[in-house]
């Protein structure tokens, strides 16, 4: 009997006994080895029952054999992409140079190895992505893409353009069929084009190549953007790969078009930069792709500090940076960092306190990265001179458990440390589960942690009669938010967080953007729960209950009542068919509800 014909029948047997308990189902698998030994993957499961039951690709059995959860428990599937290695403008202390990756990003990290492997082109990147959270039994539906990697509006425009319209592209062929032939088309495309001396898509040839050019551990510090020019830009222009790099926005317009009603759409676009990179025009221009979040290197909010670890900016410019941004209606999603050179966990807290105390600031997301040190970072130095130390056990646990206690309801602690292989770090934390010890203490000192992703409803079971609507007000140095949220308490006594709706009540009507004259605006929607087929349903789910519609009669009721004469919402590509539904009309760059009472 061959393999394909076994793992039929055990599919066949598992879809008739839904009901069994996991031990169990593992060992109705173990009655059923493959013709040479071993035993069938999750994901060789997966694919049989797909091809046995092509109409219900996401049934029961698919749902109980899903790997790892987490991936799409907050409701979106996450695509991250890389940039590939360019210039930066910056010359951060912390930050590490690796000449095989983007500055700040290390070849050994997950996202990272997943570019390389596909010559960082960002279409074979977002298809082996999408195409992975599938066989994983993950709904793709709807996507959440994240562009990471370097200083994003320091590259050049045709590229930045090009590098959206492929992740496009990639989306909108995904609900092709055969997505195995269309990767591999891509793939031999992708071959003639990159693969040259300089470069390869297997890591141990690109790190034997870089090897070869025998250069000295300090000069790859400072001499970085040098470096990556001549052994990676250079050759790539020589080659003309320069020339195949770009696209215009008519060719990114069509691919966003066509995105709006495809199988996988993009309902959040993530892209990260400099708060000095931040000017009206960028802003717009960002918002132009597709964005809806702005990943922000904020790092510290005292200019000694940053001026110290060679940051190239100082607080004004993140002060501007939020205003725009903000007015703009994006999430703003800051990274902030401990054990700086310079700091202590005393000051550190300091810091961290202004994020949300200057009306200034108050961020949306937050990834709180404590400083750790690897050879390649100018810091590597410092640490040999004696002049910094890392924080030890105890004083990570005193900055972490105190990001924990003193961040609001409105903002969401998205990661508490970068995720950078343990053999990478010279000194400084290891653990990675180190958010987790945190929130053990926190709870054990009997402290409330308010932050929303500890609050995420995830995959509990609730009673919807049970739900409550609260609202969250606070002052910008631009507006008046609200976060509008639906909560609900569960066993134990937990409150937990179902959705939320961000409403922007601009402080001044008129508007630098004339597009958004007059118009309250929402900032972000979020259902949470495991993300579900769009429109499908799921009884004790967070997701296609109606919450975000109602969430949307709330922001209409305050906006209205305010005298604003429209509602504004920065919508995703993928989410404007939502948008349209539930009455809003196109603009350039926003979609519209009107507020005025018709006669």
């Amino acid at each position: 009997m061959e393999d394909q014909e076994i793992v039929s029948k055990l599919v066949k047997r598992l879809e008739a006994n839904l009901n069994l308990s996991w031990s169990k189902i593992l060992t109705l698998i173990k009655k059923y080895p493959k013709k040479d030994g071993g035993f069938f993957s999750k994901t060789e499961i997966i694919n049989a029952y797909r091809q046995l039951y092509p109409k219900k690709p996401y049934g029961r059995l698919v749902q109980k054999l899903r790997l790892k959860p987490t991936r799409s428990a907050s409701g979106v599937a996450p695509v991250t992409v890389l940039t590939k290695p360019y210039p930066c403008p910056g010359n951060c202390l912390f930050c590490p140079n690796d000449l095989r990756m983007p500055k700040s990003y290390l070849a050994e990290e997950p996202g990272a190895q997943r570019a390389e492997k596909n010559f960082f082109d960002p279409y074979l990147q977002a298809m082996s992505r999408l195409t992975a959270l599938a066989d994983m039994g993950h709904r793709t539906d709807k996507v959440e893409l994240i562009v990471l990697g370097g200083t994003w509006t320091h590259y050049p425009e045709t590229y930045r353009l090009w590098f959206i319209e492929q992740c496009f592209k990639a989306m909108n062929d995904f609900s092709k069929q055969d997505r195995s032939a269309v990767i591999r088309r891509r793939y031999e495309i992708a071959i003639k084009k990159l693969d040259q001396a300089h470069m390869s898509s297997e890591a141990k040839e690109n790190l034997a190549l870089l090897n070869q050019l025998d250069l000295d551990e300090k000069l790859v510090r400072e001499k970085y953007n040098q470096l990556i020019t001549k052994h990676y830009l250079e050759p790539e222009k020589k080659a003309g790969i320069s020339d195949w790099q770009i696209s215009d926005w008519g060719k990114l317009l069509k691919a966003q078009q066509k995105n709006e009603t495809t199988r996988a759409r993009c309902v959040g676009l993530v892209l990260e930069t400099r708060p000095d990179e931040i000017n009206q025009q960028t802003a717009l221009d960002l918002r132009k792709l597709g964005a809806t979040k702005i990943q922000l290197g904020v790092q510290a909010l005292d200019d000694e500090i940053l001026q110290l670890n060679r940051r190239g900016h100082g607080v004004a410019e993140t002060e501007q940076a939020f205003a725009i941004l903000r007015q703009l209606g994006f999430k703003i999603h800051v990274h902030w960092m401990a054990n700086l050179y310079g700091r202590t966990v005393e000051n550190d807290q300091e810091d961290f306190l202004k994020l949300f105390s200057d009306k200034n600031f108050r961020p949306d997301e937050l990834k709180i990265y404590p400083c750790s040190l690897i050879a390649s970072a100018p810091l590597m130095q410092y640490y040999q001179d004696g002049k910094w130390q890392p924080y030890d056990y105890q004083e990570m646990l005193a900055i972490t458990t105190f990001t924990l206690k003193n961040t609001p309801a409105y903002c969401r602690i998205t990661r508490m440390l970068r995720d950078i292989p343990a053999q990478d770090i010279v000194a400084g934390n290891i653990k990675s589960n180190f958010r987790q010890i945190a929130e053990a203490q926190v709870k054990k000192e009997g402290v409330e942690i308010k932050e929303i992703r500890s609050r995420e409803i995830r995959r509990h079971s609730f009673d919807e009669k049970k739900i409550n609507l609260s609202k969250i007000k606070y002052q910008t140095s631009d507006s008046n938010e609200y976060f509008l949220q639906f909560t609900i308490v569960i066993e134990g006594g937990e409150e937990k967080i179902l959705a939320f709706l961000r409403l922007s009540l601009p402080k001044g009507k008129k508007h630098w953007y004339p597009g958004l004259k007059d118009s309250a605006l929402i900032r972000e929607i979020h259902v949470y729960g495991q993300a579900l087929a769009l429109g499908g349903e799921a009884k004790g789910r967070a997701q296609h209950l109606g919450l975000g519609s109602r969430l949307i009669g709330e922001a209409r009721k305050i906006a209205q009542k305010a005298g604003y004469k429209k509602l504004a919402v920065i919508s995703a590509i993928g989410t404007k068919e939502y948008y349209r539904s539930r009455d809003f009309t196109n603009g350039d760059l926003y979609q519209f509800l009107s507020l005025e009472k018709k006669d």
